[in-house]
């Protein structure tokens, strides 16, 4: 690669980082954000991409469909800030954080995704004729909001990894659009806006995308690349009144030391893999148990192949867990063997989820049994028999585990339902991810 480019490419993963911990860029600083999670459903349009879907990438998995859902994300940096900061935060079927942006701030509800890399925010223009959504941004109201203009280094960027399809408007300002995989556009203007946390604590501008007609009530947080975050996923009861509560922590989170780690797995840039997405959060999954009992699934289906098929991440994104063909057959083979009686025949959740039952819950659970997804170094996250399928409505129970395939992707995606009553914790500078048991219901440290 040419100096040029390689200063480029530096100069465009430092900006990443950046963004993604909020300019939080001294890994020894003290730094921790503390957000309680709170559920309540999604908006029509989010419910129907976070149901089974990452919000920005499932899809085919080739470099060309990548671009179009990957995002530059580009602060300029500032000295990190010793705060404590706590929002809400919401969970049905996606992470929901609400976060203060703008000068002053106004409250904006962002998807927590890890399979983001761009930051953006549902922004309107006034109109007489209609009056703005209340959970829109309003760039008139804040002091600190400006819009890129078309020459600026993050509109064009040179890098193939880190294209975002970009052209000129008619005032000259840079414009992206592109499709999330269920065909739905958001596009807009890419800004520079702040996050204010208090009168004395803000970051200095970031790079988020100005979504002007997303036909959303909610944005992307990018946390692709966040430095180091964590969070705890509570179990969301179908008939509950009251919403359950969790915990988001970007920085040092004080549960750490009894977390379990796994190595994130890394591959040579040169190593080009036309199913591979290169910034995923990649582990080494090594099986799985049901019942007491490890299934005959080769080690080799969690782990990427020459083409890139077979890679395993972990997405705060996708609600469900999907499995590629191999290791889904053997999920099916031992959910029929104990329980094929009482699958809803014909059936299929969402064209997606096909081992369902409309009988006794529980008793379909007990037969069903425990899962536990095994991973590197004896790490484990055990999903117990109540846990192992979600209501749908109706009465009808799905395994929440489906077929790659569905989705048109060759990947192991291990989906948020399964991660819940877990710490699940990103440490991108010591590459590594870790677990913790918890109730993520109760208030945390």
């Amino acid at each position: 690669m040419a100096s040029c480019n390689s200063v480029l490419f530096l100069l465009l993963l430092f900006m990443l980082l950046t963004i993604n911990s909020f300019n939080i860029a001294a890994q020894e600083s003290k730094i921790s954000l503390s957000f309680p999670l709170t559920s309540v459903p999604l908006s029509k349009t989010s419910a129907s991409k976070a149901k089974f879907l990452s919000s920005l990438f499932m899809s085919s998995r080739s470099n060309q469909t990548r671009r179009l859902h990957r995002k530059n994300a580009a602060p300029s940096s500032s000295p990190p800030f010793n705060y404590n900061y706590k929002s809400s935060f919401k969970y049905s079927m996606a992470l929901i954080v609400s976060l203060p942006i703008g000068t002053p701030p106004q409250a904006q509800q962002m998807v927590l995704d890890t399979g983001s890399q761009l930051s953006w925010i549902q922004c309107h223009r006034k109109s007489p004729r209609k009056p703005p959504p209340t959970t829109s941004f309003d760039p008139s109201l804040s002091s600190s909001f400006s819009v890129l203009p078309c020459n600026h280094l993050v509109c064009k960027p040179r890098i193939p990894n880190f294209t975002l399809p970009t052209t000129c408007d008619q005032n000259r300002f840079c414009h992206y659009s592109y499709f999330y995989a269920d065909g739905t556009l958001a596009e807009g203007n890419l800004v520079r806006e702040r996050f204010t946390f208090s009168r004395s604590r803000t970051t200095s501008p970031l790079i988020l995308g100005c979504a002007a007609e997303p036909g959303e009530a909610e944005g992307i947080l990018g946390m692709n690349l966040g430095r180091l975050f964590s969070y705890c996923v509570p179990v969301r009861q179908p008939r509950a009144k009251i919403n359950p509560t969790g915990t988001f922590y970007l920085g040092h989170n004080p549960n750490s030391p009894t977390f379990k780690y796994i190595n994130l797995l890394t591959f040579p840039q040169s190593q080009r893999m036309p199913n591979f997405d290169p910034l995923a959060y990649t582990v080494s999954m090594v099986g799985i148990k049901i019942g007491g009992k490890k299934l005959n699934i080769s080690e080799a289906a969690f782990r990427p192949d020459a083409g890139g098929s077979g890679q395993t991440m972990v997405d705060s994104g996708t609600q469900y867990t999907f499995l590629v063909d191999v290791a889904y057959a053997k999920v099916r083979e031992h959910v029929v063997r104990v329980a094929g009686t009482k699958l809803k025949k014909d059936y299929a959740y969402g064209d997606a989820l096909d081992m369902c039952f409309d009988g006794n819950v529980k008793e379909i659970a007990r037969l069903i049994g425990d899962m536990v997804f095994q991973f590197e170094k004896g790490v484990e996250i055990l999903i117990n028999k109540e846990r192992v399928m979600d209501h749908m409505g109706g009465g009808v129970h799905c395994v929440a585990i489906g077929r790659s395939e569905s989705l048109g992707i060759a990947s192991n995606i291990i989906g948020n339902f399964h991660q819940r009553n877990l710490w699940v914790e990103f440490d991108i500078v010591n590459r590594r991810l870790g677990f913790g048991v918890a109730d993520c219901s109760r208030s945390m440290l």
